[in-house]
């Protein structure tokens, strides 16, 4: 049974760490030239000020999915206090019964307890969760390019 729950990012860390290159080898751009390196210590820090929401699914006890994203008001509209998505994962054994509309009903439940006035998710083009979202009542608002300019 999938169980969903808000937890600390900084005392899940180590259990989420074996998650992270599976995640970044499915999801990730230009894997050759950048290597998953996350700065936990800012998110550390983000999440002491109160700033990181931390949504996780498990499925009999054991990590198979999360989402991490950041609350604050937004930098263009202070009065607006604003969820914006970091990343979201399910493991892809748990990737069946609803997870990700599961998964992100509890992290609407728990940004509206907290106050948040509007959430800002996204999704990859390579790997297309738009369906996910429309089905939550989502409405897209814009799109991201990217190019490589480094050598």
């Amino acid at each position: 049974m999938l169980t969903l729950q808000v937890e600390s990012f900084t005392e899940l860390l180590d259990e989420l760490k074996p998650l992270l290159p599976l995640h970044w080898e499915e999801l990730a751009i230009n894997k050759d030239k950048v290597p998953l390196d996350p700065q936990f210590d800012i998110y550390i820090r983000r999440e002491a000020a109160g700033e990181v929401m931390m949504v996780t699914a498990r499925r009999d006890g054991a990590l198979v999915g999360y989402f991490i994203g950041f609350v604050a008001p937004g930098l263009h509209y202070k009065t607006c206090l604003t969820l914006i998505m970091d990343i979201f994962f399910i493991h892809p054994s748990a990737r069946n019964g609803f997870a990700g509309v599961k998964l992100f009903k509890a992290v609407e439940a728990e940004a509206k307890r907290r106050g948040v006035q509007r959430i800002i998710v996204g999704s990859k083009i390579h790997a297309d969760a738009s369906i996910l979202f429309e089905r939550l009542s989502y409405s897209p608002v814009e799109t991201y390019f990217a190019k490589w300019i480094g050598d």
